[in-house]
């Protein structure tokens, strides 16, 4: 077995978690560390880019719990990438549960603005039914299937509780404010919709304090900071990996052999795979060789992962209040509590309920609400069809959907960008989520190394890192980071222990060379 220094470590994927094991394993005295990436850039699911003079982020968007806990939080600020108020105690100290408390604007279907204060019910009714899916956590018997099914009937049922001195008109509204809600909410977990999501399962992930926070310059800016601080050619770009031949023996020596699309052939002691799980799922029977052991498989198709795509729109002018952060759509006919729509050619853009007002740096150090930029986002096979409509017709469905909800025929899109993950080919959709059966093992499987336990062979030939493989912070950037770091410690930790023990044997192989 060969020292630190001269051990082989082939990296598959230039993403966060592949960049953090690249650093942590450098700085730490490896000097044979290779990443190989399928496209021509870092970064992976993080991507930014411009919509005119507006920054727009393709990939990831919010810091999530930009705090002292956050190690992602502490990387942008040491880089001074985040704008002051974001880096403050105030920030710091807030727990919003990854529902920030953001200036509402309501628009009905029927081309009127809403009150804000009346329809502020359905946003605490909301808000107080996903801090209840709490309650879940370590419960053996679910009394509803999944976390859509709990909000879908305890909403019914706590609005007729509630609700009943208000006439019916407006109990309707109410109701279909929520709809547009759940249909956010199916975009925090890129998922088609909410009864795909366990409900135990949706109480693994852990919420980090703090008020969410994006990169004025762009989440990319993290990227390009990290990549300069790694030695130059560490990354080959355009090397697509067609197959991992793990557990295998050449000259006697356990190694595991890294087969490339264009044929060549890298042997290396160790492989940390930080490919997306949606590129897993599509690919694992080719990818591996031998094939994924049947338990590890098993969690790979449990696993959700599903697609959130955002499309920017750009406008000559405001036509939201001043000072809102977010715009919900309510369509007056989904007093039932829906998150789908019934048909998805004719009416997927029902599914995009709610816009963000961006924010654009205005200065060196501070930015401001530009009031001509939204952020619509949308989930699920909705999101998938979006992305094969023209961007003629994309224009044309946004356009008539802004006409009808302010009742202004006059608004028209200046300019629009959209997001096309699921027709990706590297990463097949966004991040994972709990699915229905999912369960905290499955999330440990997915981070077992290979050979496993059991294996008599060399241990950690191949090694899993990304967001789908951390076990409360899936689905998130600083989860990708904090695997990558895992992974590349777990390697440290290996030839640590491997010095200790056998430094004598080190030296008597070293008088045979």
């Amino acid at each position: 077995m060969a020292d630190r220094a001269e051990a082989k470590i082939v990296i598959i994927g230039c993403g966060i978690s592949g960049i953090s094991a690249a650093h942590r394993l450098v700085n730490a005295g490896f000097q044979n560390v290779r990443i190989l990436e399928a496209t021509s850039r870092s970064g992976g699911r993080i991507k930014t880019a411009k919509l005119g003079s507006n920054i727009a982020d393709i990939g990831a968007s919010y810091i999530h719990g930009p705090s002292e806990e956050n190690p992602l939080f502490c990387l942008a600020r040491e880089y001074g990438l985040l704008d002051p108020e974001a880096t403050s105690p105030e920030n710091q100290a807030m727990d919003i549960d990854e529902r920030p408390p953001w200036v509402p604007n309501f628009f009905s279907s029927s081309g009127q603005k809403l009150s804000t204060e009346e329809m502020s019910p359905a946003l605490d009714l909301f808000n107080e039914l996903m801090d209840d899916t709490s309650k879940f956590q370590n419960l053996r018997e679910k009394p509803w299937l999944s976390v859509g099914h709990f909000l879908q009937s305890e909403a019914h049922k706590r609005a007729t509780e509630r609700w009943r001195e208000k006439d019916k008109n407006t109990q309707e509204q109410l109701l279909c404010a929520i709809s547009a809600m759940l249909k956010g909410e199916c975009c925090s977990s890129a998922t088609h919709t909410m009864e795909n999501i366990d409900l135990v399962g949706f109480c693994m992930y852990k919420n980090l304090s703090g008020l969410d926070c994006t990169f004025p310059g762009g989440f990319e800016g993290l990227i390009k900071n990290l990549m300069v601080d790694l030695p130059a050619g560490l990354v080959t770009y355009n090397r697509p990996v067609r197959c991992v031949h793990w557990n295998n023996t050449e000259n006697g020596v356990n190694t595991v052999a890294v087969e490339c699309d264009d044929g060549e052939r890298i042997t290396a002691d160790h492989v940390i795979v930080t490919v997306p799980l949606g590129y897993l799922k599509k690919h694992h029977s080719t990818l591996f060789s031998p094939p994924l052991p049947p338990h590890k498989l098993h969690s790979v198709h449990r696993l959700g992962f599903g697609t959130c795509n955002k499309i920017y729109v750009e406008f000559e002018s405001r036509w939201w209040d001043a000072d809102c952060e977010v715009i919900y759509l309510v369509w007056n006919d989904e007093g039932d509590i829906v998150d789908q729509v019934s048909d998805i050619k004719t009416s997927w853009i029902r599914k995009m309920s709610t816009f963000t007002v961006q924010k654009q740096p205005k200065g060196a150090a501070t930015f401001k609400t530009s009031g001509h930029v939204l952020c619509g986002w949308i989930a699920g096979h909705e999101a998938e069809h979006m992305e094969t409509l023209t961007e003629q017709q994309l224009k044309q469905s946004l356009t008539a959907l802004f006409r009808t909800f302010t009742g202004d025929q006059s608004v028209m899109p200046k300019r629009i960008l959209r997001t096309q993950w699921f027709s990706d080919p590297w990463t097949c959709g966004s991040y994972c989520h709990p699915a229905i059966g999912c369960s905290a093992k499955d999330l440990e499987n997915m981070m077992e190394p290979l050979p496993t336990r059991e294996s008599q062979s060399q241990p950690l030939q191949v090694l899993f890192a990304g967001e789908a493989t951390h076990p409360f912070f899936y689905s998130t950037v600083h989860g990708a980071l904090i695997t990558g770091w895992r992974e590349a410690d777990r390697l440290i930790n290996h030839y640590s222990s491997f010095s200790s023990r056998s430094q004598p044997q080190r030296k008597r192989t070293n008088r045979k060379r």
